[in-house]
């Protein structure tokens, strides 16, 4: 529903709808006839960044899409930098500057006009100081600001440029496309080459800088690590060299090696000292002591030589135990032990037991266990203090073996950063020529004509102006808070609608018009609906009588209502008395010729009913009202006996902003019914009076709504 009635708005203002883009285009057109040409000339760029054929080789592994586009990205808003584009505004005024009017890309503005031939010079000498050294002009400077002010002018400052370029990257390619669109063939050809030129320049310079300070920062930092490197390596060295260390694993093996095999030699002199012992006590349990004495008497002699021979041999074993196993004690020992064998077996050639017993061998083997004893515990002793040299030695060994390490781990992370740093050096000094070079594969040519687009523009605008009016129109139509339905009607009260009428010019009076056919289709519309109107208020009415129509305010077509109903009723045989209630505004009395008016029947003077169904009962006029021409019992009593005599009594009375010379009367009626006009609003000021029919409970038989648009 809403939408048929944006429609219906639309359609009663359909000319505007029309006219409007007309006349847009209409002037658009005017506007855009003069505009010049505009050609446009393109460049592209290779960046190395997805083809690396150029490169040689390629180092490092494939980058991700996503870093791809993000450099490409980079790449394109480093072209669109004010820096960027203003090395092109510098080329672009000098030469406009230099070539002069003739040959100059666009036509000199007024205020390059006005230069003088020094001003211009000295122009000159700021932008070509500017492109040189890259740099930007200052506003805040005086003389500066009139330059900026001066490409301005002429449309060459960094906005008007960077709206004049298109750079984007070619699909998923390696190249990025510049484009630019200018009134002049010549001009779009050198705007794009040179900025394609000046960024490569500043790129690659920009790129070398920062290649070079991460190589020097680089090198420095691997010189440092091998610097700490070099200096662990020497306190070693001098630490060393300090406490006579060859090498420290292989003196400790040594060490380790001897302490072991005297260890062993002492376990092994512990068990021949315990077995000596024993075996001579078992044989000096088989000598008889008598035997004993004759024995030691006469082995005196050979006894003492034997004891020297075993001092000998025990001093020079002691040595031999000392000097580490010197094989240059071994003869002497050797020789020794000849003799003492040599001087015991004398000593048993000799009869120096008793004959009676025979027990030589077993004083010759006692002989030679006491000898294996006393050197067995006499090697003990020397392998003993042997042990004891070692050992201590091997504890001189210890503190070296720590601080050894110490160094050692020092120098082995000291290596291992010296070589981290190294390879990231390396690393580095090969991501200088491995990484992007810029260079322009397709200089632009002066540019080609573009398509038109003055026509585009002339249907952009006449679009536009058309939904800018769509626009408007759906704003009033949502701030449009009339009511044009009896639905909406019915919603804004919350009470019943009786019917609606549509608007209706009678060029006839009411009395033709029910007389005969309907002229058109809104004249038999009308009939139904007031057909219909007259059906439900009988409905409501019942065996009442008295029906007031009033409205909210003035002019709302009760008048034309009223009258249509009466018609209607005697349509159906009713007589009707038709009273126009309305002293402010007595449009019935006007229209219609009353067969009496209120003023003289209230008084007392007769009604005559008309011949007709329809008895008209008028007013004078004038600043009255109904009780002030006769009190309200009076007037009761004389609507019950009209009521005798009529059918129905329909009252026309005024608006309620009339109040009390509208209550009167709705007070004397059996049945209230108030009209609205469509296409109006209930008002905050209106809401009162609406409270007020509601209030009236089931005396407020409903509304019409009148001069509905079809």
């Amino acid at each position: 529903m809403d939408l048929l009635r944006f429609l219906q708005l639309l359609n009663r203002n359909r000319l505007t709808l029309i006219l409007v883009p007309v006349l847009t285009a209409v002037a658009a057109y005017f506007l855009v006839k003069q505009l010049p040409d505009q050609y446009r000339s393109q460049a592209r760029i290779s960046t190395g960044l997805v083809d690396k054929t150029d490169q040689g080789f390629s180092f490092g592994g494939s980058e991700q899409a996503s870093e791809i586009n993000q450099k490409f990205e980079n790449i394109i808003q480093n072209l669109y930098l004010k820096k960027t584009l203003d090395q092109v505004a510098y080329q672009l005024i000098l030469h406009d500057l230099k070539a002069g009017e003739k040959g100059s890309f666009r036509k000199p503005s007024k205020q390059i006009e006005s230069l003088s031939a020094q001003e211009k010079a000295q122009a000159i000498a700021i932008f070509t100081q500017k492109h040189r050294t890259v740099t930007e002009l200052s506003p805040w400077n005086p003389a500066e600001n009139k330059l900026i002010q001066l490409l301005e002018s002429v449309k060459y400052d960094n906005t008007s440029l960077a709206k004049s370029f298109s750079i984007y990257r070619l699909s998923d390619s390696d190249y990025i496309n510049l484009e630019f669109e200018g009134e002049h063939p010549q001009l779009t050809a050198f705007a794009v080459n040179t900025l394609a030129e000046e960024f490569i320049t500043n790129f690659s310079y920009r790129l070398k800088l920062s290649n070079d300070r991460s190589i020097e920062f680089l090198e420095r930092f691997m010189n440092e690590k091998l610097a700490v490197l070099n200096g662990r390596m020497d306190q070693l060295k001098m630490y060393k060299i300090e406490n006579r260390v060859l090498n420290l694993n292989e003196q400790a093996r040594a060490l380790y090696g001897q302490l072991v095999d005297f260890e062993g030699r002492k376990e092994t002199a512990l068990k021949d000292v315990i077995a000596y012992t024993a075996a001579l006590k078992n044989i000096d349990n088989k000598f008889d002591p008598a035997d004993r004495r004759y024995l030691e008497s006469s082995m005196t002699a050979i006894n003492q030589r034997i004891v020297v021979t075993k001092q000998h041999l025990r001093a020079v074993n002691d040595a031999y135990y000392r000097s580490n196993f010197d094989p240059k004690y071994k003869g002497a020992i050797d020789s020794l032990q000849n003799r003492l064998t040599s001087e015991i077996n004398e000593s048993t050639d000799k009869y120096i037991y008793n004959p009676l017993v025979a027990k030589t061998d077993l004083v010759t083997q006692k002989m030679n266990l006491e000898i294996s004893l006393e050197l067995a515990r006499n090697s003990i002793e020397s392998i003993q203090k042997e042990l004891n040299r070692l050992n201590l030695r091997l504890d001189k060994l210890v503190p070296n073996e720590a601080r050894i390490q110490e160094y050692e781990t020092s120098i082995d992370v000291a290596s291992k950063e010296y070589i981290e740093a190294l390879q990231r050096y390396n690393e580095a000094k090969m991501r200088v020529h491995s990484t992007m070079q810029l260079h322009v594969i397709e200089k632009a040519a002066p540019g080609v004509i573009s398509p038109s687009k003055k026509m585009i523009l002339v249907l952009l605008a006449g679009v536009v102006s058309f939904v800018f009016c769509l626009l408007i129109f759906f704003i009033l139509f949502y701030l449009d808070r009339s009511i044009r339905t009896p639905q909406e009607l019915a919603d804004a009260t919350q009470t019943q609608v009786l019917g609606h009428l549509v608007r209706l010019s009678l060029d006839t009076d009411q009395r033709s018009f029910w007389e005969h056919e309907a002229s058109s289709t809104a004249a038999q519309s009308y009939r139904n609906w007031v057909r219909s109107i007259r059906f439900e208020l009988e409905r409501e009415l019942g065996t009442k009588q008295i029906a007031a129509l009033t409205s909210l305010v003035h002019g709302e077509g009760k008048t034309q209502t009223i009258v249509s109903l009466a018609h209607a009723f005697t349509r159906v045989g009713k007589r009707v008395l038709l009273i126009d209630g309305n002293f402010d505004a007595p449009a019935i009395s006007r229209e219609l010729k009353p067969d009496g008016y209120l003023e003289e029947v209230l008084q007392g003077s007769p009604l005559t009913p008309s011949a007709g169904l329809i008895t008209v009962l008028g007013n004078r006029g004038g600043d009255t009202s109904l009780f002030e021409l006769a009190g309200e019992p009076v007037v009761r009593r004389y609507l019950q006996a009209l009521s005798a005599e009529y059918d129905i009594l329909l009252i026309e009375t005024p608006s309620l902003t009339a109040l009390n010379k509208t209550k009167e009367w709705l007070a004397l009626a059996d049945r209230v019914v108030a009209v609205f006009e469509a296409g109006h609003s209930i008002k905050a000021r209106r809401k009162p009076a609406v409270a007020y029919l509601k209030g009236l409970g089931d005396t407020f038989a409903g509304w019409v709504l009148t001069k509905v648009t079809t």
